[in-house]
């Protein structure tokens, strides 16, 4: 009996694509010394590339910051991240011409504290170029501390807002840069 030859090209097709399968060589699971070279290769491009400017950490811009036309605020550097205290007042002083104590706070033993020299801003983290969140505000006018971001808008103008719980029900305020020591009231 003669061998018939398969005519149907689909089936003669198969045929060829199941014998290169066989062919002898790496498998997918079996990997060279050359494939894992490649891995390791692309592994170092990778960690290579830089960061995104957005993902840079921002550095603070230290000086005194006027906010609004009662209080200035010394920025400074506090172990990476943003901090303030009070260092001016427009009115340190009491009806009874003494300096004014922090007689709101929830902490009755922080009440006897002068306004004038204590961090009012702390734990701000950078979160970018000219970028800060994350942050808390103590509010000496309430004695109530709530969450701070800012942002460096100019080398002399910082917008922070300010907010109890989502940012869309605080308040924005800019601080403007100012010379330290040009009038009455530092502490």
């Amino acid at each position: 009996m003669a061998l018939m030859q398969d005519t149907d090209p689909v089936r003669a097709g198969t045929a060829r694509r199941r014998s290169r399968r066989r062919e002898p060589g790496p498998s997918r699971r079996q990997r060279t010394p050359l494939h894992l070279a490649g891995y390791a290769i692309l592994l170092l491009v990778c960690i290579s590339i830089p960061v995104p400017r957005a993902l840079a950490a921002a550095a603070v811009p230290p000086g005194v910051w006027l906010m609004g036309t009662k209080v200035a605020i010394q920025i400074f550097d506090c172990n990476g991240m943003l901090c303030g205290r009070v260092v001016w007042l427009k009115a340190p002083l009491n009806p009874q011409g003494l300096l004014k104590r922090d007689k709101l706070n929830p902490d009755p033993a922080l009440r006897q504290r002068q306004v004038c020299g204590p961090t009012i801003i702390w734990n701000v983290r950078s979160d970018g170029d000219n970028r800060w969140e994350g942050g808390w505000f103590y509010n000496p006018d309430d004695g109530a501390t709530y969450r701070v971001s800012m942002e460096l808008k100019s080398p002399d103008v910082i917008s922070a807002r300010i907010y109890s719980n989502l940012p869309i029900f605080g308040e924005t305020r800019t601080l403007v840069r100012v010379p330290m020591g040009t009038s009455a009231g530092w502490c």
